[in-house]
C-alpha cells in the first residue's frame, strides 16, 4: 500500500491543475488515479463526431500561468476535441505531471478510517492508497446515460453512445444512420454524420434551440492580442456572471423599441456563440424578456429549413430558451435541407424498440445499419455516486444522495471528511465556462489544504446544517430565475429514468459564488469543521 498526503481521481482539466497545486505549491505528495489510457478527462473520451467545446478558445485554457498562455496557440475559435486533447497533453508534459498520474487505473473503492482520519483506496487493477485528502475530479459531464430501450441485443447492426466513442472512429460511408437524441452531442454529431451517411434519420423527441458558433481559424491579430491582453480577459472572465470573456448586458429585452431588439439579435446571430445570450439581463429571470429571444430563434430555424413540415417539428420548442445550456452549433439546421436526412419525431410516435433491422416506433420501422445513441450523460452526480466511496459511520454517498445531491459549497459532502469535490452539485460549473470555475475550485481547496497544514489541522468536515443550508440557496438562485421549469433538462437530472428532481448547478452566477468562497474563508471557514492533529 501506497501512503500519500492526497489521492485525485481524474486526470482532466480538474485533475492536473490540482496535483499541479498540491505537489508544486505546497510540496505534498500526491497522486492522480485515471481510469483511461492518456489524460484528458471528458476530452480523452469525448471523441464523436463533431466533438467541439462551446467556449471560445480563450478563455477554455488555464489561466493560473502566464507562460501557458504564451507557449499555447489555438488555431480556430471554437476548438475540437483532438486540439483540447492536445493542448492538456501539452500542460500535462509541460508541468511534468505524467509521473504522478496512474493510467488505466480505475478506484475501485474509498473507505474513510475514522481512527486516522484518512482514506484508504483500492483500485481495479489491485493496488491500494492510503491518503489524508480525496479529492474527486470526474468531471460533470462523464458519466454515459444509455437509455433502456428494449430490443438492442436483436440489432444485428453497430450501435454506439457519443460518451464512449470508439477511438478509431466510425465509418458511416454508404450505411443507414440512426441519431437518437438532439442536444448538445446530438447537435454536433448529425451535421457531420449527414456529411457522408447513406441517409441519417434523427429521432427527435424533445426540439431544441441552437446557436451558430460562426466558426473559423483564428487571426494572428487576435492570437496576439489574447496573449497581449491575458490578464484583461481573466478580470473579466473571475468577474461576471458566465466565466466567458464577455459581460451580460445592464439592459432588459423589454425596454428596447421592438426594431431596435430585432436589428441586436440580428447581429449577436451573425457574430455566433453565447453573447447572444448575454444580450439582456433578463433573459433568464423573466418569461416575457425571455420570449423575445425565444421568438427570433424559432423565426430563424423556420427561415433556415426549406421544408415547412420539418421546420415546424424543430421549432416547436416546449421550454424557455437557455433555461437549458443552449448547444452552438456548426450547419445544424442546414442539415435537414439535406435530401439524405430525415426527421422523426417520437414525441408523437415513441419508439416502441430496438428490431434485428432497425428502430420501430409505435408508426414506422426505420431500417439501419448503424445506431448512434446521443443520449448526455447522467450529469453532475452520476459519476460520483457510481465510485464506491464510505465516509463517517459508513454512510455511503449512493445512499446519502438517493434523494438528490446535498453538499457545502459544491465543494465538500455533509459525512465525508477531508473529501473534497472540485465542481460538484451545488457549485456554479456547468451554468458557466468551465475553466475559470475549476480554476476557482482548486484554488480554494488549495488555500484550505494550506490552512490546515499551517495550523496543525488533520480533519475538516462540514455538518449536516451546512449542507441544509446551501442547499437552502441553491434551490433560490435558481427559482429567481427561469431553469427549473424545464422539467425535461438534465440540470434536475430528468434525462435518467428513475434518478430525484432537484435542481444541481448553483445559479447565482460565478462571480457572486466566487465573493461567497472567500467570505468563508475570512470568516474562518464558516460552515466547515476542524479537528486538530493526534
Amino acid at each position: 500500500m501506497q501512503t500519500l498526503d492526497a489521492i485525485i481521481i481524474g486526470s482532466g482539466f480538474s485533475g492536473m491543475y490540482q496535483l499541479y497545486s498540491l505537489r508544486d505549491k505546497l510540496g505534498m505528495t500526491a497522486k492522480v488515479l485515471e481510469a483511461g489510457s492518456g489524460v484528458g478527462g471528458t476530452w480523452f473520451w469525448n471523441r464523436y463526431p463533431g466533438a467541439r467545446c462551446d467556449s471560445e478558445s480563450h478563455t477554455y485554457m488555464y489561466y493560473f500561468s502566464k507562460e501557458i498562455i504564451q507557449e499555447w496557440e489555438w488555431s480556430e475559435r471554437y476548438p475540437q476535441q483532438p486540439e483540447i486533447l492536445r493542448y492538456l497533453n501539452f500542460v500535462a508534459d509541460k508541468l511534468k505531471l505524467r509521473s504522478d498520474i496512474e493510467l488505466d487505473t480505475r478506484m475501485s473503492q474509498a473507505h474513510f478510517d475514522e481512527a486516522t482520519n484518512r482514506w484508504h483506496v483500492k483500485t481495479e487493477n489491485g493496488k491500494e492508497y492510503n491518503a489524508q485528502y480525496l479529492i474527486t475530479a470526474v468531471g460533470c459531464l462523464s458519466s454515459a446515460n444509455m437509455p433502456k430501450i428494449k430490443g438492442l441485443s436483436d440489432f444485428k447492426g453497430k450501435w454506439y453512445h457519443t460518451g464512449q466513442w470508439p477511438h478509431e472512429g466510425v465509418d458511416f460511408k454508404g450505411k443507414r444512420v440512426g441519431v437518437i437524441g438532439t442536444g448538445s452531442t446530438g447537435i454536433q454529431a448529425i451535421p457531420v454524420i449527414a456529411a457522408s451517411a447513406a441517409h441519417l434519420t434523427v429521432f427527435q423527441r424533445t426540439p431544441n434551440y441552437s446557436l451558430p458558433a460562426r466558426n473559423a481559424p483564428l487571426t494572428p491579430e487576435f492570437k496576439k492580442y489574447a496573449k497581449e491582453h491575458a490578464d484583461d480577459i481573466r478580470k473579466i472572465m473571475t468577474t461576471n456572471t458566465n466565466g466567458h470573456g464577455f459581460y451580460i448586458e445592464d439592459k432588459s429585452a423589454l425596454e428596447v423599441p421592438e426594431d431596435e431588439r430585432l436589428k441586436a439579435y440580428e447581429k449577436k446571430w451573425e457574430q455566433g456563440g453565447f453573447q447572444f445570450r448575454a444580450l439582456y439581463r433578463d433573459i433568464l429571470t423573466s418569461a416575457e424578456a425571455n420570449e423575445t429571444a425565444a421568438q427570433f430563434i424559432r423565426n430563424k430555424i423556420k427561415q433556415i429549413v426549406k421544408k415547412p413540415e420539418v421546420a415546424e417539428l424543430l421549432a416547436d420548442i416546449d421550454h424557455p430558451f437557455a433555461a437549458k445550456r443552449p448547444p452552438v452549433d456548426s450547419h445544424y439546421f442546414e442539415t435537414y435541407n439535406r435530401d439524405n436526412v430525415s426527421l422523426v419525431d417520437i414525441r408523437k410516435a415513441p419508439i416502441e424498440c430496438i428490431t434485428a433491422n432497425g428502430i420501430k416506433t409505435t408508426e414506422h420501422e426505420y431500417p439501419l445499419d448503424i445506431i448512434v445513441f446521443a443520449t448526455g450523460f447522467d450529469a453532475m452526480t452520476g459519476s460520483l455516486v457510481k465510485l464506491d466511496v464510505t465516509g463517517r459511520n459508513g454512510r455511503t454517498l449512493r445512499e446519502y444522495w438517493h434523494a438528490g445531491p446535498r453538499t457545502y459549497l459544491g465543494l465538500q459532502i455533509p459525512g465525508f471528511p477531508n473529501m473534497f469535490t472540485i465542481t460538484g452539485p451545488g457549485s456554479p460549473s456547468v451554468l458557466c465556462n468551465m475553466p475559470p470555475a475549476i480554476e476557482q475550485h482548486v484554488e480554494w481547496i488549495t488555500r484550505c489544504i494550506k490552512h490546515m497544514r499551517d495550523k496543525g489541522l488533520d480533519c475538516v468536515e462540514v455538518p449536516e446544517s451546512s449542507g441544509d443550508a446551501w442547499q437552502a440557496e441553491v434551490d433560490a438562485a435558481a427559482n429567481a430565475t427561469l431553469l427549473p421549469k424545464v422539467k425535461h433538462s438534465w440540470y434536475l437530472g430528468a434525462n435518467v429514468p428513475g434518478k430525484p428532481q432537484v435542481f444541481m448547478p448553483y445559479a447565482g452566477g460565478l462571480s457572486h459564488y466566487r465573493d461567497i468562497c472567500e467570505e468563508v474563508i475570512q470568516d474562518n471557514y464558516r460552515g466547515f469543521e476542524f479537528h486538530a492533529a493526534r
